[in-house]
């Protein structure tokens, strides 16, 4: 029995942060055994917030960043398929076809589209920006994915890309399975500044491929219990940021529970809360440097599995876009003018051979 597939992945906008490994990597690297995972690097998304000059000549460089990320938190390139998601020509088509399945007012009442407007200082939103979930549609239907692990941002895109689904189904014949969604058991990973999302460009995230000092400043800068002056000041736990954190990435839940009881009583400083944070953090994020170090020693081996990883997805995109042809009738068109051409040429050229 062939394996369900998997359809995810980041824009190339810089490395990835703690953020996306609970909103998502970990369930890919989870799941990358038990499906036929695709993780796209979404550089054409990019170029919705991102279309600068300056930002594309950036992506090659961040990409190579986005797969050291995935493959120091354990992805595997011999159980997964990481492409670029530009040099997969089909999916432009796909796209095209899909925009007249779905509505400007659907796209509209997408909540995450006017945030991310607002995030990239945009005061109008640019058409590409709010066919962002169609282009995601095709990403996802390209490989005919049944599975997408996402963050919680991207949750409403995923229902576009469902929609999209049954109604290209209804129309035109089953070509596409019906896609679930997936979201991280941390949805959203609040900031180091006690902001509601860690983001890179709020300068609030802890990078997966930070070093074990930067980790460590970055700790001891977290926001806290504003309300508690002194360590023997009872604190508040719940909602904060150390104490998400220790929640999340500490493994030694007993340590967990006596910072909790002692912080709560006010017994415990912030300073031993964030020394062993800033220890359980490094204890969790030792093995992906161990990771990351091991593939930027091995020279070209990153463009490798993107450059084979591509190719491989051309091929899926092909029969896909085939399917989707054949199912609308639009191959059929092409072929019948192609072949009457041909005839016609044909007959032309027995005509001026006789007259020869």
């Amino acid at each position: 029995m062939e394996k369900k597939r998997i359809l995810t992945g980041d824009r190339p906008t810089g490395k990835l942060h703690l953020g996306h490994y609970v909103g998502s990597i970990a369930n890919r690297v989870r799941l990358q055994n038990e499906y036929d995972c695709f993780f796209i690097i979404a550089d054409l998304h990019m170029l919705t917030t991102k279309p600068a000059r300056e930002d594309i000549e950036a992506i090659a460089d961040n990409a190579r960043d986005i797969v050291l990320d995935y493959l120091s938190c354990g992805i595997d390139p011999e159980k997964a398929t990481i492409y670029l998601q530009s040099a997969v020509q089909e999916v432009y088509e796909m796209n095209l076809i899909f925009e007249m399945l779905v509505t400007v007012p659907r796209l509209q009442r997408v909540p995450s589209l006017k945030e991310m407007a607002q995030g990239a200082n945009l005061a109008e939103m640019p058409f590409g920006l709010l066919g962002y979930p169609v282009l995601q549609a095709a990403d996802i239907l390209m490989p005919r994915a049944h599975l997408v692990p996402v963050g919680k941002d991207n949750e409403s895109h995923v229902e576009i890309t469902r929609e999209i689904a049954r109604r290209f189904n209804i129309m035109y014949g089953e070509v596409f399975p019906i896609p679930d969604v997936m979201v991280g058991d941390v949805p959203t990973l609040v900031g180091t500044d006690g902001n509601a999302k860690m983001s890179k460009s709020l300068g609030n995230a802890i990078l997966l491929s930070d070093d074990s000092k930067t980790v460590e400043k970055k700790v001891f800068g977290m926001y806290t219990d504003p309300k508690r002056i002194s360590a023997d000041v009872p604190g508040t736990v719940e909602g904060n940021p150390v104490f998400v954190y220790h929640d999340i990435f500490n493994k030694d839940k007993q340590e967990v529970e006596d910072l909790k009881d002692r912080y709560r009583r006010g017994r415990v400083g912030d300073v031993e809360v964030k020394e062993k944070l800033s220890a359980a953090l490094n204890s969790f994020m030792n093995p992906l440097r161990e990771r990351r170090a091991y593939y930027e020693s091995e020279k070209g081996l990153v463009d490798e599995i993107i450059f084979q990883g591509t190719l491989k997805t051309r091929e899926e995109a092909k029969k896909t876009l085939s399917a989707m042809k054949k199912a609308m009738g639009l191959s059929g068109i092409w072929n019948r003018i192609s072949r009457k051409a041909e005839e016609r040429s044909k007959r032309t050229g027995q005509q001026q051979a006789k007259q020869a």
